[in-house]
């Protein structure tokens, strides 16, 4: 069954006539979960930290503001560095080069989108600022079960805090294939909505364990159930970003598709799980290798390859320049063949 996700983003259409005017907001679809470790607070006090930890962590969270073709697109973002520095996702500032940064404090001032990774749904922001409270982003990843805060604007409510629990860790959403770059995320019931997008996902230290980026929206019978991209993704991509202007990642270099069973009927495959290689891009790691087209991808890395999530998983956890073993399925017989994977950015 395919399951609409919906970013959280919100964009406000302003129908304003003289002063006065209605505001409607609309959601805008996009697609997309991480691995184990970290610390919490003694289940008895955990809840009840929560104010000192809203009190501590609200400065470093900011409004964004971008004016679309549709009217003004309203999204959060948080505090990376005291220079100026803002992280938030990338849909939040799609196609534009400027935005407005609102600090908690109600201050407004003008941004620019420095760089973003539209694979991993990143962007950053900076802004003509000096000695701005950043944010702490956790190295680890949390554990199942920890406190989880989500700071944000959602519905252009700025400002706003829900709370829940880390529901799990590793987690990917059907993408078709097609988009790969919402996976291996934090799933979380607490609330996200439309402008929580680039918002952050905290923990009862104070630490932001992720940034905020899709939900499950309830007519799909959801509830609560929201995703973040995690903090060391983060980091790292940020990092990048910063210093490159753009993110380079591992490229396999083929396109995969889901082996159900109708297509292994159509297809004629022995393997009822992997990835299917629909095509393989030319002069990629995939082709120097010897994967072909037909070939079902089962294990990357050593490990087992289920569905198209698990490979882009894989692939994250890989840079340019790695060599890895892959097997694949090929005319009933697994062949293994080793892949020097290549570099691509998006940004």
């Amino acid at each position: 069954m395919r399951i609409a996700i919906f970013s959280a983003v919100a964009v406000l259409l302003l129908l304003a006539t003289g002063c006065g005017g209605t505001r409607t907001v609309t959601k805008t679809i996009t697609a997309q979960a991480p691995a184990a470790a970290g610390g919490g607070a003694t289940p008895g006090e955990t809840f009840e930290r929560i104010p000192e930890v809203v009190r501590l962590v609200a400065p470093s969270i900011v409004t964004i503001v971008v004016q679309t073709s549709q009217g003004v697109a309203e999204g959060s973002g948080v505090i990376w560095e005291p220079g100026g520095t803002i992280v938030t996702n990338n849909h939040v500032v799609a196609g534009a080069s400027h935005a407005q940064v609102v600090f908690a404090s109600g201050t407004k001032v003008s941004g620019y989108v420095q760089a973003r990774d539209p694979l991993y749904d990143l962007a950053v922001v900076t802004v003509d600022r000096k000695g701005l409270p950043a944010a702490t982003f956790a190295r680890r990843l949390p554990q199942v079960g920890e406190l989880a805060i989500a700071m944000g604007s959602p519905l252009g409510f700025e400002n706003s805090v829900t709370s829940g629990i880390v529901s799990a860790l590793h987690r990917s959403i059907p993408s078709g294939g097609q988009t790969p770059g919402l996976v291996d995320l934090i799933q979380t019931d607490a609330a996200i909505s439309p402008g929580n997008s680039g918002g952050a996902l905290v923990d009862a230290q104070g630490e932001v364990i992720g940034i905020d980026v899709a939900y499950i929206p309830p007519q799909e019978r959801a509830v609560s159930i929201g995703f973040a991209i995690p903090a060391p993704t983060v980091a790292d991509d940020v990092r990048q970003l910063i210093a490159n202007g753009k993110a380079v990642h591992a490229f396999l270099g083929v396109q995969p598709a889901e082996v159900s069973p109708e297509v292994a009927r159509q297809f004629h495959l022995s393997a009822s799980a992997g990835a299917l290689v629909l095509g393989v891009v030319h002069g990629s790691a995939a082709a120097r290798a010897g994967i072909r087209q037909g070939d079902v991808i089962v294990a990357f890395d050593r490990k087992p390859v289920r569905s198209v999530e698990d490979l882009f998983a894989a692939l994250r956890r890989r840079r340019p320049g790695d060599r890895v073993p892959v097997t694949v399925v090929r005319s009933g017989r697994r062949v293994q063949v080793d892949v020097t994977l290549s570099g691509r950015s998006l940004g």
